[in-house]
């Protein structure tokens, strides 16, 4: 039998590398450094591992494997799967089950599957249901004593070069005016609406008062309990979230204007919802404006 090519990709590696080898370079190796826990983050990798699946299928053959073939192979071949046939979680991990019964993905890889599947089978990194999940990973990075790298942090919208690198799919596609929010005395750009975390709001301080079920819709956001602030993702202009501190101000990269607070471990917005972690911008103190 001749094999024209084989891809192999690795997904117990200890770091990410592309190695070519073989006669003719027949061998495709792609190494992904997934450890086999519940924290690990699968959800990065996916679109190379789907995109060096599909490449390597059209070329020949392709192995995907890790130590004992169970969680993180079957987790990233479960995702392939998913995306090429249009599968629900559970019914690609029936048909894969068919060929391999014994494969089973941990409890934080089928949970991220679920984030891919409701975000339309892609990784969508302006997706809610991305951003809270780096959210989360951040505050548990960040708890777990671990350095905030601040390639982890979002872009910083005030420098010309992260915006045409994050915001560019944004800004082309009908020029659609979204809000973007500005330093009130220099007029700074500190972030777009992409970098804005919802919530649903609370009843102020009535919250926490003993009281029957209002009635109404809970999730109308122009109701009387209007939020003072928003919420953010943490930004590279935050010097102080880079360097570590568990709380402090959020200070103008330009003119130092204080614009609002962070703190790892919550803020209570002033409709009585608790924001975890929260970087906070208060409405007073910046100008939202059209893109």
């Amino acid at each position: 039998m001749e094999i024209t090519k084989v891809h192999v990709a690795d997904a117990a590696a200890k770091s990410a590398s592309l190695e070519y080898a073989g006669r003719d370079l027949k061998l495709v190796r792609m190494a992904v450094p997934l450890r086999d826990t519940e924290k690990d983050d699968l959800l990065d990798y996916l679109e190379a591992c789907i995109d060096f699946i599909d490449r390597g299928r059209k070329e020949g053959s392709v192995l995907v494997h890790c130590f004992a073939g169970v969680s993180r192979s079957a987790a990233v071949i479960t995702a392939y799967l998913m995306r090429t046939e249009r599968l629900s979680v559970e019914d690609a991990l029936e048909s894969l089950r068919q060929s391999c019964e014994f494969v089973c993905p941990n409890d934080g890889f089928l949970e991220q599957l679920k984030m891919f599947e409701g975000m339309g089978f892609k990784v969508d990194h302006s997706s809610p249901i991305y951003k809270r999940f780096r959210l989360k990973l951040l505050y548990e990075n960040h708890f777990s004593g671990l350095r905030i790298d601040s390639s982890k942090l979002g872009a910083d919208p005030g420098m010309p070069v992260e915006v045409s690198s994050e915001a560019e799919e944004t800004t082309k596609v009908g020029n659609n005016r979204r809000p973007t929010y500005r330093c009130k005395k220099c007029r700074r750009l500190v972030a777009l609406q992409e970098h804005v975390i919802d919530h649903v709001p609370g009843e102020g301080e009535r919250a926490f008062e003993f009281h029957k079920r209002r009635g109404g819709n809970p999730f109308n956001k122009s109701d009387e309990f209007e939020c003072s602030s928003i919420f953010i993702e943490p930004l590279r202009w935050m010097k102080a979230v880079e360097e570590g501190a568990m709380e402090g101000k959020l200070s103008c990269a330009h003119c130092d204007a204080r614009l609002g607070y962070f703190n790892w471990s919550g803020i209570q917005c002033s409709c009585g919802s608790w924001i975890t972690p929260a970087f906070q911008l208060h409405k007073g103190r910046i100008d939202i404006s059209p893109m």
